[in-house]
Protein backbone atom coordinates (compact mmCIF):
# COMPACT_ATOMS: atom_id res chain seq x y z
CA UNK A 1 0.00 0.00 0.00
CA UNK A 2 1.38 3.41 -0.89
CA UNK A 3 2.07 5.98 1.81
CA UNK A 4 -0.25 8.44 0.07
CA UNK A 5 -3.12 5.96 0.02
CA UNK A 6 -2.53 4.88 3.61
CA UNK A 7 -2.85 8.46 4.86
CA UNK A 8 -5.61 9.63 2.49
CA UNK A 9 -8.47 11.34 4.35
CA UNK A 10 -11.96 9.95 3.78
CA UNK A 11 -15.48 11.29 4.20
CA UNK A 12 -18.75 9.43 4.79
CA UNK A 13 -22.10 10.37 3.25
CA UNK A 14 -25.39 8.80 2.20
CA UNK A 15 -25.32 6.19 -0.55
CA UNK A 16 -27.56 7.14 -3.50
CA UNK A 17 -28.73 5.52 -6.74
CA UNK A 18 -26.00 7.51 -8.50
CA UNK A 19 -23.47 5.28 -6.69
CA UNK A 20 -24.79 1.99 -8.09
CA UNK A 21 -22.18 1.55 -10.82
CA UNK A 22 -19.27 2.34 -8.48
CA UNK A 23 -20.72 0.17 -5.71
CA UNK A 24 -21.08 -2.76 -8.10
CA UNK A 25 -17.44 -2.42 -9.14
CA UNK A 26 -16.47 -2.32 -5.46
CA UNK A 27 -18.34 -5.55 -4.67
CA UNK A 28 -17.08 -7.28 -7.82
CA UNK A 29 -13.49 -6.47 -6.81
CA UNK A 30 -13.87 -8.61 -3.67
CA UNK A 31 -15.59 -11.45 -5.53
CA UNK A 32 -19.22 -10.73 -4.66
CA UNK A 33 -21.62 -11.57 -7.51
CA UNK A 34 -24.04 -8.65 -7.09
CA UNK A 35 -25.30 -7.10 -10.32
CA UNK A 36 -26.26 -3.46 -10.65
CA UNK A 37 -29.87 -4.60 -10.38
CA UNK A 38 -29.09 -6.26 -7.03
CA UNK A 39 -27.54 -3.03 -5.75
CA UNK A 40 -30.54 -1.08 -7.04
CA UNK A 41 -32.88 -3.34 -5.06
CA UNK A 42 -30.74 -2.94 -1.92
CA UNK A 43 -30.59 0.84 -2.15
CA UNK A 44 -34.30 0.99 -2.92
CA UNK A 45 -35.27 -0.96 0.20
CA UNK A 46 -32.64 0.17 2.70
CA UNK A 47 -30.47 3.05 3.86
CA UNK A 48 -26.85 3.14 2.75
CA UNK A 49 -23.65 5.01 3.52
CA UNK A 50 -20.61 5.60 1.34
CA UNK A 51 -16.99 6.38 2.14
CA UNK A 52 -15.10 8.51 -0.37
CA UNK A 53 -11.45 9.41 -0.90
CA UNK A 54 -10.84 12.24 -3.37
CA UNK A 55 -14.35 11.73 -4.78
CA UNK A 56 -13.89 7.98 -5.35
CA UNK A 57 -16.12 5.42 -3.63
CA UNK A 58 -13.94 3.21 -1.39
CA UNK A 59 -16.47 1.79 1.08
CA UNK A 60 -20.15 1.02 1.66
CA UNK A 61 -22.47 -0.12 4.44
CA UNK A 62 -26.24 -0.56 4.39
CA UNK A 63 -29.08 -1.19 6.82
CA UNK A 64 -32.74 -2.17 6.64
CA UNK A 65 -35.32 -1.19 9.25
CA UNK A 66 -38.02 -3.67 10.26
CA UNK A 67 -40.39 -1.77 12.49
CA UNK A 68 -39.27 0.41 15.38
CA UNK A 69 -37.23 -2.22 17.23
CA UNK A 70 -35.28 -4.33 14.73
CA UNK A 71 -32.99 -3.96 11.74
CA UNK A 72 -30.38 -5.75 9.67
CA UNK A 73 -26.95 -4.63 8.46
CA UNK A 74 -25.07 -5.68 5.36
CA UNK A 75 -23.11 -4.75 2.23
CA UNK A 76 -20.15 -3.64 4.36
CA UNK A 77 -17.25 -3.31 1.93
CA UNK A 78 -13.94 -1.47 2.07
CA UNK A 79 -11.70 -1.47 -1.00
CA UNK A 80 -8.56 -3.54 -0.47
CA UNK A 81 -6.19 -0.59 -0.68
CA UNK A 82 -8.03 1.36 2.02
CA UNK A 83 -8.46 -1.16 4.83
CA UNK A 84 -7.18 -0.71 8.38
CA UNK A 85 -7.70 3.04 8.21
CA UNK A 86 -10.92 3.22 10.23
CA UNK A 87 -13.22 3.37 7.21
CA UNK A 88 -15.16 0.24 8.14
CA UNK A 89 -15.68 1.43 11.71
CA UNK A 90 -16.78 4.86 10.50
CA UNK A 91 -19.35 3.34 8.15
CA UNK A 92 -20.70 1.06 10.87
CA UNK A 93 -20.95 4.05 13.21
CA UNK A 94 -23.07 5.80 10.56
CA UNK A 95 -25.37 2.77 10.48
CA UNK A 96 -25.59 2.56 14.29
CA UNK A 97 -26.47 6.24 14.48
CA UNK A 98 -29.15 5.73 11.84
CA UNK A 99 -30.71 2.74 13.61
CA UNK A 100 -30.67 4.06 17.16
CA UNK A 101 -31.89 1.59 19.77
CA UNK A 102 -32.91 -1.16 17.36
CA UNK A 103 -31.64 -4.72 17.74
CA UNK A 104 -29.43 -5.35 14.70
CA UNK A 105 -28.70 -8.65 12.95
CA UNK A 106 -26.00 -9.32 10.36
CA UNK A 107 -24.01 -12.15 8.79
CA UNK A 108 -20.22 -11.80 8.91
CA UNK A 109 -17.45 -13.55 7.02
CA UNK A 110 -14.43 -14.72 8.97
CA UNK A 111 -12.54 -11.72 7.55
CA UNK A 112 -15.12 -9.15 8.69
CA UNK A 113 -16.04 -10.76 12.02
CA UNK A 114 -13.28 -8.97 14.05
CA UNK A 115 -14.64 -5.61 12.90
CA UNK A 116 -18.12 -6.50 14.16
CA UNK A 117 -16.71 -8.00 17.37
CA UNK A 118 -15.10 -4.63 18.04
CA UNK A 119 -18.35 -2.73 17.49
CA UNK A 120 -20.51 -4.63 19.97
CA UNK A 121 -21.89 -7.53 17.92
CA UNK A 122 -22.04 -11.06 19.32
CA UNK A 123 -22.04 -14.35 17.43
CA UNK A 124 -25.26 -16.36 17.76
CA UNK A 125 -25.37 -18.85 14.88
CA UNK A 126 -24.28 -19.58 11.33
CA UNK A 127 -25.68 -19.64 7.82
CA UNK A 128 -24.68 -21.88 4.91
CA UNK A 129 -24.63 -20.65 1.32
CA UNK A 130 -25.36 -23.52 -1.08
CA UNK A 131 -25.28 -23.32 -4.84
CA UNK A 132 -25.01 -25.37 -8.00
CA UNK A 133 -26.77 -26.28 -11.22
CA UNK A 134 -30.48 -26.88 -10.71
CA UNK A 135 -31.72 -30.40 -11.33
CA UNK A 136 -34.92 -32.39 -11.26
CA UNK A 137 -35.03 -33.93 -7.78
CA UNK A 138 -37.47 -36.65 -6.68
CA UNK A 139 -41.03 -35.62 -5.91
CA UNK A 140 -41.82 -34.60 -2.33
CA UNK A 141 -45.12 -35.88 -0.97
CA UNK A 142 -47.10 -33.18 0.83
CA UNK A 143 -49.54 -33.93 3.67
CA UNK A 144 -53.04 -34.87 2.53
CA UNK A 145 -55.10 -31.95 1.24
CA UNK A 146 -52.15 -29.62 0.65
CA UNK A 147 -51.01 -28.34 -2.75
CA UNK A 148 -48.67 -25.87 -4.38
CA UNK A 149 -50.27 -23.07 -6.38
CA UNK A 150 -49.10 -19.85 -8.10
CA UNK A 151 -49.26 -16.70 -6.02
CA UNK A 152 -52.40 -14.64 -6.53
CA UNK A 153 -52.82 -10.90 -6.90
CA UNK A 154 -54.39 -10.67 -3.45
CA UNK A 155 -51.78 -12.75 -1.58
CA UNK A 156 -49.23 -10.01 -0.81
CA UNK A 157 -50.62 -8.91 2.56
CA UNK A 158 -50.94 -12.46 3.86
CA UNK A 159 -47.49 -13.40 2.59
CA UNK A 160 -46.00 -10.46 4.48
CA UNK A 161 -47.83 -11.59 7.61
CA UNK A 162 -46.50 -15.15 7.23
CA UNK A 163 -42.95 -13.89 6.65
CA UNK A 164 -43.18 -11.59 9.67
CA UNK A 165 -44.34 -14.37 11.95
CA UNK A 166 -41.79 -16.86 10.67
CA UNK A 167 -38.76 -14.59 11.01
CA UNK A 168 -39.86 -12.21 13.77
CA UNK A 169 -39.06 -9.16 11.61
CA UNK A 170 -41.74 -6.83 10.23
CA UNK A 171 -41.86 -7.66 6.51
CA UNK A 172 -44.82 -5.38 5.65
CA UNK A 173 -42.63 -2.97 3.67
CA UNK A 174 -40.03 -5.19 2.01
CA UNK A 175 -42.23 -8.13 0.94
CA UNK A 176 -44.38 -6.20 -1.56
CA UNK A 177 -41.23 -4.75 -3.15
CA UNK A 178 -39.63 -8.19 -3.29
CA UNK A 179 -42.70 -9.66 -4.99
CA UNK A 180 -42.16 -7.18 -7.81
CA UNK A 181 -38.76 -8.76 -8.51
CA UNK A 182 -39.55 -12.45 -7.99
CA UNK A 183 -41.68 -15.38 -9.06
CA UNK A 184 -43.51 -17.12 -6.24
CA UNK A 185 -45.27 -20.33 -5.30
CA UNK A 186 -47.68 -20.78 -2.40
CA UNK A 187 -48.48 -23.77 -0.23
CA UNK A 188 -52.24 -24.02 0.20
CA UNK A 189 -54.71 -26.15 2.15
CA UNK A 190 -58.39 -25.51 1.43
CA UNK A 191 -57.66 -21.86 0.65
CA UNK A 192 -55.44 -21.34 3.71
CA UNK A 193 -51.83 -20.31 3.08
CA UNK A 194 -49.34 -22.49 4.93
CA UNK A 195 -46.20 -21.10 3.33
CA UNK A 196 -44.48 -19.80 0.21
CA UNK A 197 -41.15 -19.48 -1.56
CA UNK A 198 -39.74 -16.93 -4.00
CA UNK A 199 -37.32 -17.28 -6.90
CA UNK A 200 -35.52 -14.42 -8.63
CA UNK A 201 -32.44 -13.38 -10.59
CA UNK A 202 -29.48 -12.66 -8.34
CA UNK A 203 -25.77 -12.44 -8.97
CA UNK A 204 -24.55 -14.93 -11.57
CA UNK A 205 -27.75 -16.96 -11.54
CA UNK A 206 -30.89 -17.27 -9.45
CA UNK A 207 -31.74 -17.28 -5.75
CA UNK A 208 -34.39 -19.23 -3.84
CA UNK A 209 -35.61 -17.30 -0.82
CA UNK A 210 -37.27 -16.65 1.39
CA UNK A 211 -38.74 -20.08 2.05
CA UNK A 212 -41.46 -19.88 4.71
CA UNK A 213 -43.62 -22.80 5.81
CA UNK A 214 -45.52 -24.25 8.70
CA UNK A 215 -43.20 -26.93 10.04
CA UNK A 216 -43.93 -30.57 9.30
CA UNK A 217 -42.20 -33.92 9.89
CA UNK A 218 -38.98 -34.14 7.87
CA UNK A 219 -39.59 -30.53 6.66
CA UNK A 220 -41.58 -31.86 3.69
CA UNK A 221 -43.38 -28.55 3.12
CA UNK A 222 -40.14 -26.59 2.84
CA UNK A 223 -38.64 -29.29 0.63
CA UNK A 224 -41.63 -29.17 -1.71
CA UNK A 225 -41.37 -25.37 -1.97
CA UNK A 226 -37.67 -25.62 -2.84
CA UNK A 227 -38.01 -28.62 -5.15
CA UNK A 228 -40.52 -26.73 -7.29
CA UNK A 229 -37.88 -24.18 -8.36
CA UNK A 230 -35.09 -26.71 -8.84
CA UNK A 231 -37.26 -28.86 -11.13
CA UNK A 232 -38.58 -25.86 -13.06
CA UNK A 233 -35.12 -24.40 -13.75
CA UNK A 234 -33.04 -27.44 -14.56
CA UNK A 235 -29.49 -26.51 -15.57
CA UNK A 236 -29.56 -22.97 -14.17
CA UNK A 237 -27.14 -21.80 -11.47
CA UNK A 238 -29.16 -21.62 -8.26
CA UNK A 239 -28.24 -20.37 -4.79
CA UNK A 240 -30.02 -20.80 -1.45
CA UNK A 241 -28.89 -19.53 1.98
CA UNK A 242 -29.88 -21.71 4.95
CA UNK A 243 -29.84 -20.82 8.67
CA UNK A 244 -28.07 -23.43 10.77
CA UNK A 245 -31.36 -24.73 12.19
CA UNK A 246 -33.08 -25.25 8.82
CA UNK A 247 -32.39 -28.99 8.76
CA UNK A 248 -32.15 -28.91 4.95
CA UNK A 249 -28.41 -28.77 4.28
CA UNK A 250 -27.84 -32.53 4.10
CA UNK A 251 -30.91 -32.98 1.90
CA UNK A 252 -29.74 -30.36 -0.59
CA UNK A 253 -26.09 -31.43 -0.65
CA UNK A 254 -27.31 -34.99 -1.13
CA UNK A 255 -29.17 -33.79 -4.21
CA UNK A 256 -26.05 -32.14 -5.64
CA UNK A 257 -25.84 -28.55 -4.39
CA UNK A 258 -22.52 -27.68 -2.74
CA UNK A 259 -21.77 -25.50 0.26
CA UNK A 260 -19.74 -22.54 -0.98
CA UNK A 261 -19.51 -20.50 2.22
CA UNK A 262 -20.52 -20.45 5.88
CA UNK A 263 -20.99 -17.08 7.57
CA UNK A 264 -21.53 -16.13 11.21
CA UNK A 265 -24.83 -14.70 12.45
CA UNK A 266 -24.26 -11.79 14.84
CA UNK A 267 -26.54 -9.46 16.79
CA UNK A 268 -26.19 -6.17 18.63
CA UNK A 269 -29.01 -5.62 21.06
CA UNK A 270 -28.68 -1.93 21.87
CA UNK A 271 -31.63 -0.78 23.99
CA UNK A 272 -34.39 -2.18 21.80
CA UNK A 273 -37.29 -3.99 23.37
CA UNK A 274 -37.07 -7.77 23.17
CA UNK A 275 -39.04 -9.28 20.28
CA UNK A 276 -42.46 -10.63 21.19
CA UNK A 277 -42.19 -14.43 21.44
CA UNK A 278 -44.00 -16.36 18.73
CA UNK A 279 -46.89 -18.62 19.65
CA UNK A 280 -46.33 -22.35 19.63
CA UNK A 281 -48.91 -22.71 16.88
CA UNK A 282 -49.69 -20.52 13.88
CA UNK A 283 -52.93 -19.40 12.30
CA UNK A 284 -51.35 -20.66 9.06
CA UNK A 285 -51.75 -24.30 10.04
CA UNK A 286 -51.21 -26.90 12.71
CA UNK A 287 -47.51 -26.14 13.28
CA UNK A 288 -45.36 -23.06 13.93
CA UNK A 289 -44.11 -21.12 10.93
CA UNK A 290 -40.39 -21.18 10.17
CA UNK A 291 -38.13 -19.39 7.72
CA UNK A 292 -36.09 -22.18 6.14
CA UNK A 293 -34.11 -19.93 3.76
CA UNK A 294 -33.38 -16.21 3.98
CA UNK A 295 -34.25 -13.39 1.56
CA UNK A 296 -30.56 -12.47 1.31
CA UNK A 297 -27.79 -12.44 3.88
CA UNK A 298 -28.28 -8.68 4.23
CA UNK A 299 -32.05 -8.74 4.71
CA UNK A 300 -31.91 -12.14 6.51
Amino acid sequence: MSATRASAPFACRRLTPDDIAAAQRLSAAIGWPHRREDWRFSIGTGVGFAAEVDGALVGTAMCWKFGADQATLGMVIVASGYRRQGIGRALIRCVLDELGVREITLYATQMSKPLFDATGFEACGTLDQLQGAAFRPPLVALPAGERLRPLGANDAEQLAALATEARGLDRAQVLPVLLGHADGIALDRDGELLGFSLFRRFGRGFLIGPVVAADAPDSVRAKALIRHWLALNEGALVRIDLPDDSGLRDWLTGLGLTRSETVVKMTRRGNAASPVPKDDASDAGDAPLRQFAVITQSLT
